[in-house]
């Protein structure tokens, strides 16, 4: 059978294309779950591989319609649908589906997300401060505006690992009972300046790599609050150690330490070895008693994959990705039994 090539020109590449696609493996009649559609490059690749089928789930309105759009190309190959990767268990079971053989997840904020200044993610232009992933919920304007000093200071220390949180939550504070903190240029300069008035330089990116603007993690730690990034990363590996069948491959592309920490822990504990927990992360799922029950992963391979030099010299975003990948073993899922724990930690200076 001839598979359905794509008439549509790709307009969006994604981080080491090469790399997930040698970690899925995709095989003719198997199914394949792309848990974070964005702008359908990995989708795109796995339907160009191998004559499968692909489902795809992603919370943003606008990327569901571009795969509306992208599914023509692809004879009812593909087929994408609103929601978010925490939830794909339920999404795809109400469809008929109750397993996949392969699930890639691309963690974070998409290109498309990022450049468009109306969504609020980047300081790069001026734009609502929004951050949303989707179209409901708490926005980035909302925390800043609304959350208590020391909530605040919480969010940025635990998301963003800013060792300066509290000064950055008294200067938003102080700020917003002047008038509203409602654009991404507002909030950053106000970052900026904080950080300005107590270090006297700008921050690097070590090694070498370009200066680090001092928004940087601030904006992370509100985008990863306002979208429950980490709650959700949990829910949806939980969701694709039930939906994997015997020998499925997961693989997921984190951007920074908290995914990558979260991710390693799930797959080091899952695999029956035991990795430190780490402090960031909320508590993951419990199998049950985990030095007894048998492994549900084994790993592609140990350690992590990161970008070969070329692409990240062509695409300087690529720089931090880190993949992981694991093969589903057929030993079958427990019941949990441990209730999850509060791991939020309490800002810094």
């Amino acid at each position: 059978m001839t598979m359905m090539r794509a008439q549509t020109p790709p307009t969006h590449t994604p981080v080491m294309i090469n790399e997930v696609l040698s970690a899925l493996a995709p095989v003719a009649g198997e199914t394949y779950l792309d848990g974070t559609f964005g702008g359908g490059g990995y989708s795109r690749a796995i339907l160009d591989a191998a004559d499968c089928t692909v489902w795809a789930i992603d919370r943003d309105e606008t990327a569901v319609a571009r795969g509306a759009e992208m599914s023509r190309d692809y004879d009812g190959r593909l087929t994408v649908l609103g929601g978010c990767f925490g939830d794909m268990e339920n999404l795809i079971k109400a469809q008929g589906v109750d397993g996949v053989d392969g699930i890639v997840l691309d963690l974070g904020v998409s290109s498309f997300q990022i450049d468009n200044p109306e969504r609020g993610f980047s300081f790069q232009g001026d734009g609502p401060l929004d951050m949303r992933m989707g179209s409901d919920g708490t926005s980035a304007a909302d925390a800043v505006n609304t959350l208590a000093e020391e909530e605040l200071a919480n969010v940025i220390y635990q998301y963003g690992e800013e060792r300066l949180s509290r000064a950055i939550a008294r200067a938003i504070v102080a700020a917003r009972a002047i008038a509203p903190i409602e654009t991404t240029q507002v909030l950053a300069d106000i970052v900026r300046r904080t950080i300005s008035k107590r270090t006297g330089s700008k921050r690097t990116g070590g090694r070498g790599r370009a200066t680090l603007d001092p928004a940087t993690r601030t904006f992370q730690a509100l985008r990863i609050y306002v979208n429950d990034e980490l709650g959700e990363l949990a829910r949806g590996l939980k969701s694709a150690e039930a939906l994997l069948r015997p020998g499925g491959r997961l693989v997921v592309v984190s951007f920074h330490s908290l995914e990558d920490r979260s991710v390693k822990t799930f797959l080091s504990t899952r695999c029956g070895s035991k990795a430190r927990p780490s402090r960031h992360q909320p508590s993951l799922p419990s199998r049950g008693t985990e030095r007894e029950a048998a492994p549900t992963f084994h790993l592609v391979k140990r350690g992590v994959t990161k970008p070969l030099d070329g692409e990240t010299r062509s695409n300087p975003r690529s720089r931090s990705a880190r993949l992981r990948a694991a093969i589903r073993t057929d030993t079958p899922l427990e019941a949990p039994k441990d209730a999850p724990q509060d791991t939020k930690r309490k800002a810094g200076a």
